[in-house]
């Protein structure tokens, strides 16, 4: 798993090194030489101007300097502040540096074929003003490719926040694991290409502080994965309802219905309403139509608990009879999934909806809209900073899984886990795409798939096959392309023993 910290964690990852025996400075030198190998690697030129902040960010920026600079490499280092005040690693750092320090000033950054950003890194925590903003601002409009220490100044480390202004370095160096807002968004945006470094903190620390974010990839869901086996057959890989509205929304339905399909449930049903039937079956093969007429009827429907999954909200409609549905779905102890109409029925009051879901196992996939209307409380929240404590909140007050959409989408589960995915490509962000990835996440739940895992694993399928479609997809091509993606998942996990 690719566990992502907070910067209070990161804090704490190196407060517990530290008292283990490995001293400050080594963490510094080992950070310091990171950067200055990827200014070294990364081909820009030999004039180096390192802009050192006075933290300990300034003082891996103090190291780079001196190793770039022992290489051959033309270094000059300029620093906000006064260098006699450095305190601590910072302070040592400096001292070994045998350079000229120039007072840092945003005419000064000139004449240099690469930046090493290292006003502020992960720790920011309040507002870039005064001098390191018109840093900043001169770093940004130089034209000179940038590597940030670390994590750009500017970005909150934990949230992905812009602290008034932000560097968009080329390339991020950062150190044991990555953080919270190198995924987040704006903060990804402004990261570029982002490389890790072993710094010397041990392995062990991770198990001390138990992060509990994550980057959505498959080493955090592969092992519950449901591979083929060669004794499996499609009663054993599970049946999904996928439920349709009325006549003129069918598209949406039988978008989920396919993808469900392609993600390995045995069986797949679209429960239609009398008046749509014709057009459902019309439009399906390997996907089965059968009628049926509200609530009542999908009650009866999922009283076979053979039928274990439902999806429920994609062209739906809005209103009683949906909210109806819902209850019944859950009701019915089937795995659920519920989006759009599903959600947007129960705006008006969402804790008729949170009542019904404790104890069932279920996933909600709202858009920043629909978050915002069923969670106003906890989107409204001043203490909430960022998407993933605000999807945490939510899955927490709802006992659901809950997935906050976008180009960052956030999993978080009722047990604190999250995982943010950054797979996404822009044109994933197209009409239809939401029904796709209710349909993927119900086709994994139909086959026995805990919801957190089945809703992360889901979202990383879905950005796979936007990216093996390429631009001009539409949400159609989604459940096509998934065929080389489980070709190239498959071959992964195997080789990684899963």
């Amino acid at each position: 798993m690719d566990e992502l910290l907070t910067t209070t964690e990161m804090a704490e990852a190196d407060r517990l090194t530290i008292a283990g025996g490995v001293a400050g400075i080594e963490l510094m030198e080992n950070a310091g030489r990171a950067v200055a190998n990827a200014v070294a690697a990364g081909g820009y030129g030999r004039r180096v101007l390192v802009v050192a902040g006075p933290g300990n960010n300034g003082g891996d920026g103090f190291v780079a300097a001196r190793l770039l600079a022992a290489r051959g490499f033309e270094v000059r280092v300029m620093l906000t502040g006064d260098r006699g005040r450095l305190k601590g690693d910072a302070k040592f750092a400096a001292e070994r540096w045998t350079g000229a320090v120039e007072p840092a000033a945003p005419n000064g950054v000139a004449d240099a074929d690469v930046i090493v950003d290292a006003l502020f890194g992960a720790g920011l925590d309040r507002d870039v003003e005064d001098l390191p903003r018109a840093l900043i601002e001169a770093m940004n409009a130089c034209g000179v490719p940038v590597v940030a220490v670390d994590m750009p100044s500017g970005i909150h480390g934990t949230t992905g926040a812009i602290m008034g202004l932000a560097v968009k370095a080329a390339r991020t160096e950062t150190f044991f694991k990555r953080k919270t807002g190198h995924l987040l968004l704006p903060g990804r945006l402004h990261c570029g290409r982002i490389s890790v470094a072993d710094i010397g903190i041990p392995a062990r620390v991770l198990a001390q502080i138990k992060p509990q974010a994550f980057a959505n990839e498959p080493g955090l869901w592969a092992a519950s994965f449901p591979m083929p086996q060669a004794e499996g057959h499609k009663y054993s890989r599970g049946h999904t309802v996928v439920v349709s509205g009325g006549l003129p929304t069918t598209g949406a339905a039988r978008l989920a219905a396919r993808a469900a399909l392609r993600a390995g449930a045995g069986l797949v049903t679209i429960a239609s309403p009398p008046e749509a039937l014709a057009v459902n079956a019309a439009s399906s093969l390997a996907v089965m139509v059968r009628p049926v007429d509200g609530a009542a009827e999908l009650a009866e429907f999922l009283a076979d608990k053979r039928r274990n999954a439902a999806v429920l909200g994609p062209g739906g409609g809005v209103g009683p009879e949906m909210r109806a549905q819902v209850a019944a779905a859950l009701a019915s102890g089937a795995s659920t999934v519920l989006d759009a109409d599903a959600l947007t029925s129960f705006a008006a009051d969402p804790d008729a909806l949170m009542k019904q879901l404790a104890g069932k196992s279920a996933v909600l996939t709202p858009h920043g809209g629909e978050f915002s209307r069923l969670f106003k409380a906890i989107h409204e929240d001043p203490h909430l900073n960022s998407k993933l404590e605000k999807t945490r909140a939510a899955a927490g007050l709802s006992k659901a899984v809950v997935l906050q959409k976008g180009a960052d989408t956030v999993v978080a589960s009722p047990d604190g886990r999250a995982a943010i995915a950054d797979n996404a490509p822009p044109y994933l962000a197209t009409a239809g795409a939401g029904d796709v990835l209710s349909g993927l996440i119900g086709g994994l739940l139909a086959q026995g798939m805990p919801a957190f895992e089945a809703a992360s694993a889901a979202v990383w399928l879905h950005g796979e096959a936007a990216t093996e479609c390429g631009p001009g997809l539409i949400a159609e091509d989604l459940s096509e392309a998934l065929t080389a993606v489980y070709r190239r998942l498959f071959t992964r996990l195997k080789r990684s023993g899963f």
